[in-house]
């Protein structure tokens, strides 16, 4: 299979992508801007490779991807490229329309006129899945109920309501051509190569300078969460052999408070770093004002994809957030390059 990635160099893009390179004899067309978010240095392991092809383009740009379609000629499309981060998208949302939205509406459209001109054989095989957020589904407040493919969509921030717009566009395009899509919609992703700016990463990097661990409002916020590898493993799978028109939910089985996961992190860092001036780490923590609208408790139900497609997490939030702790402390040049900036002035010069 030929597959079109979107949002490659990303975060959960790269470990698809890593995922297919190792584990499949598939070929990888990466699609991705480069933004500040995106890092072709999270696929370096498994590159160069003759199965992987770099198109740096915006998927805004409709003859920029009406070009790859045709000099590609790709099997399948797995949409991931997107903004992504919360706080981002209260400080300057037009960025997250412009990307989530107008993006998801142009590469559908260049898609679909793709799939309109595949022969039968490969028309009939041609397959598109939009990638989306458990945070479309709202908050869930104090309740013991978890988000399943049937919920109603609550979105609370400009993130999750572009999210959500894109994930209808993909339903409507679905639904009114025919289009053969499917979808999915995780919980919070963890692991390696993940940008600073995320909770976890950002934890682990400032505790180890010796930095305020911030923590919104009480940290009482409850998320559920996923490690990416096993993340990528259930995409691969989704797009392989899920059934068009529907939506899997994809979770780790892993509730946690916030407050929780940062102590967490500040336990293994003692554990790890018995030598450090900053022992113990969780002295490091700073409770600061909430942000606008902060949902308080996500959680996925996540037993459709395992009854249909028969995937589960292999990760428990311990063995992973172990796993991706020791990688944080063994890639310090990873994370310096992105600290610093490094990463963007030194492109890999992939073609």
């Amino acid at each position: 299979m030929k597959l079109l990635i979107t949002g490659g160099a990303g975060f959960i893009g790269s470990a698809v992508i890593r995922h297919i390179l190792r584990n499949t004899r598939d070929h990888v067309i990466n699609v991705d801007k480069l933004t500040y978010a995106g890092n072709l240095e999270s696929l370096s392991a498994v590159l160069p490779s003759e199965r992987h092809h770099f198109e740096q383009t915006d998927i805004c740009d409709r003859p920029s991807m009406e070009r790859i379609f045709a000099r590609h000629q790709p099997d399948a499309v797995m949409h991931l490229a997107a903004e992504s981060h919360v706080d981002r998208s209260i400080d300057g949302p037009q960025a997250f329309i412009q990307t989530n939205i107008v993006g998801t509406c142009t590469l559908l459209e260049a898609a679909r006129s793709h799939w309109q001109k595949l022969p039968p054989e490969r028309r009939e095989l041609f397959r598109f899945h939009h990638v989306s957020t458990d945070e479309v589904y709202g908050d869930l407040e104090d309740s013991k109920s978890l988000f399943t493919e049937e919920s109603p969509y609550a979105p609370s921030s400009p993130y999750s309501a572009s999210k959500a717009s894109a994930d209808h566009l993909v339903r409507a395009w679905h639904r009114t051509f025919g289009f053969p899509a499917l979808l999915s919609n995780c919980s919070n992703n963890y692991g390696p190569f993940q940008f600073p700016e995320k909770l976890i990463p950002l934890m682990i990097l400032n505790a180890l300078e010796g930095k305020p661990l911030p923590i919104y409002g009480r940290g009482e916020q409850v998320r559920d969460w996923l490690h990416v590898e096993d993340h990528a493993q259930a995409l691969y799978r989704i797009i392989t052999r899920g059934r068009l028109g529907e939506t899997y939910n994809v979770g780790g089985h892993n509730e946690k408070t916030n407050l929780q996961v940062v102590q967490t992190l500040c336990a293994i860092l003692d554990e790890l770093l018995p030598q450090s001036p900053f022992k113990p780490h969780s002295a490091l923590i700073t409770h600061v004002a909430d942000r606008p609208g902060h949902d308080r408790r996500y959680a996925i139900d996540a037993s459709k994809i395992q009854r249909e497609l028969g995937w589960k997490p292999r990760e428990t939030f311990e063995t992973g957030i172990l796993k991706t702790v020791k990688w944080y402390l063994e890639n310090g040049t990873w994370c310096q390059r992105v600290q610093d900036g490094t990463y963007q002035r030194q492109r890999l010069g992939l073609a």
